[in-house]
């Protein structure tokens, strides 16, 4: 692979976050019963005539703008032809001339991708393959989803670019609200062009596209096996065939499907029901308005405003919940320092542990940075605090009375001065000890353990200071 280049180029298609489906009012619902979402519109019942989604259009839009897309003024829908069982029509509404967006790019770490265009479409059905005796089942749910298409410049040169490529796009996309992306549901999901070229030739070779991956891991095995299989062919005297070819992860190959078709298989035209569409500037700008902070963004600001390191501004800004949380969190603490060291080290660890959900909402992990920060607590005992509102719910305030509250200065004086009468042989060692410190960490703790966590630390080593010489 070395004496060669890999030429990549991807198209990727990500449902779009609304209530309703693109063209009907149907449900954009994951997860519902087979076919209980649909209408004449979904199910391509003769004389149902489509009426376009708004809201759908400005999703689009938002996700152009993130990327620095052209957005056109007139956008066109145009009819797609082509048979399969689950699109009910035999075409679907898609664009080809006039896209929504234009242009536009994604900065990685060792260059920058280019973006084509990003159009919006309707999603098809899905197959569902049963049992033998059944055969193949169409449920049509799914069918008329708005679907986003992104198609890149063939610009990214190796597995692992495509993979960093496609995690930033989804950042963007969860950011600006435009998709939840979850690809486990199908949310987003990618066709990749591929060819191989020997190092420093200016021509690219034939290109494969592989179909419909659900998952970075399928991205990058897929890619790094076509690539050596067209390798392989060229090496043996073969020449490479323009087709689509599918994926099986399970067995880590590609398999041929058919030859590949090009835009002219697909007799686009101008769909006769659907109007052109007018974009104009004031909405742009509107929508523009409208747009979070991305997460480079973010990460500056955590960085340059906080002080936060770039590894912990890095974890912080990878997840939109995870983002949202620390500044819901910051606003009721005020410490960024600590507000990230308490999520980077108590919440994540505990998502790790199989918690899908944060369970201790930003005010609660406020309250106990606070806490700790008064020295109300001590930070093992919030820690404690931490995991019972997490495993059980517990109440915050409750729980201060049991761990917190102090112990009264007068209190916590006769303690210690019983510790230190209690125990001789710890003062003398305290006194001839060539490491004291040891001894007095000991009688700290002691005195820890007699107050159960409530005593103010300060207080507490100031007393035994006193009480040791």
């Amino acid at each position: 692979m070395q004496e060669y280049d890999i030429v990549i180029g991807l198209e990727v298609h990500s449902e779009l976050k609304t209530n309703a489906k693109v063209f009907c009012s149907c449900k954009n619902q994951f997860g519902q019963a087979p076919n209980t979402n649909c209408c004449p519109v979904c199910v391509g019942l003769p004389g149902a005539l489509p009426v376009l989604n708004q809201k759908a259009v400005q999703l689009v839009i938002k996700a152009g703008l993130t990327m620095g897309c052209e957005i056109n003024d007139i956008a066109v829908f145009e009819r797609k032809n082509y048979f399969y069982p689950d699109l009910a029509k035999a075409y679907q509404i898609s664009q080809l001339v006039r896209p929504i967006c234009l242009g536009g790019e994604i900065k990685l770490k060792t260059r920058t991708v280019r973006l084509n265009r990003i159009h919006l479409e309707e999603d098809a059905g899905k197959l569902v393959h049963s049992t033998a005796a059944i055969g193949t089942l169409i449920d049509y749910n799914r069918g008329g989803v708005p679907l986003m298409e992104l198609v890149t410049e063939p610009d990214i040169r190796s597995a692992d670019e495509a993979v960093e490529f496609l995690t930033k796009l989804r950042q963007r996309l969860i950011f600006a609200g435009v998709a939840e992306c979850k690809m486990e549901q199908g949310g987003m999901r990618c066709d990749v062009n591929i060819s191989v070229k020997k190092k420093g030739a200016k021509e690219f070779g034939e290109r494969t596209e592989m179909k419909n991956l659900n998952s970075f891991k399928s991205v990058y095995r897929a890619i790094n096996y076509e690539a050596n299989r067209q390798i392989e062919v060229i090496e043996n005297g073969g020449k490479i065939v323009q087709e689509t070819r599918k994926w099986d992860d399970n067995h880590g190959k590609s398999i041929s499907m058919r030859k590949k078709e090009t835009s002219s298989d697909y007799r686009y035209f101008p769909d006769p029901d659907m109007l052109a569409v007018e974009i104009s500037r004031e909405d742009v700008e509107n929508l523009k308005k409208e747009l979070p902070p991305m997460p480079e963004e973010l990460k500056a600001k955590y960085m340059e405003e906080y002080g936060l390191s770039e590894y912990e501004s890095d974890i912080l800004t990878k997840e939109k919940e995870l983002s949202d949380y620390f500044n819901k969190t910051l606003e009721k603490a005020n410490n960024p320092k600590e507000v990230s060291n308490w999520i980077l080290t108590e919440i994540l660890s505990k998502m790790k542990d199989g918690s899908e959900e944060i369970k201790i909402s930003p005010n609660d992990l406020a309250k106990i940075i606070k806490l700790v920060e008064k020295k109300t607590v001590t930070r093992t005992n919030a820690k404690e605090m931490l995991t019972r509102v997490w495993e059980n719910g517990e109440d915050i305030d409750t729980l201060v009375k049991e761990y917190g509250g102090g112990v009264d200065e007068t209190e916590l004086k006769k303690i210690v001065e019983n510790l230190i009468k209690n125990n001789p042989k710890a003062v003398e060692d305290y006194k001839t000890s060539p490491t004291p410190e040891k001894v007095f960490r000991w009688f700290i703790g002691q005195v820890m353990k007699e107050t159960r966590g409530k005593a103010n630390a300060t207080k507490a080593e100031e007393f035994v200071k006193e009480g040791l010489k």
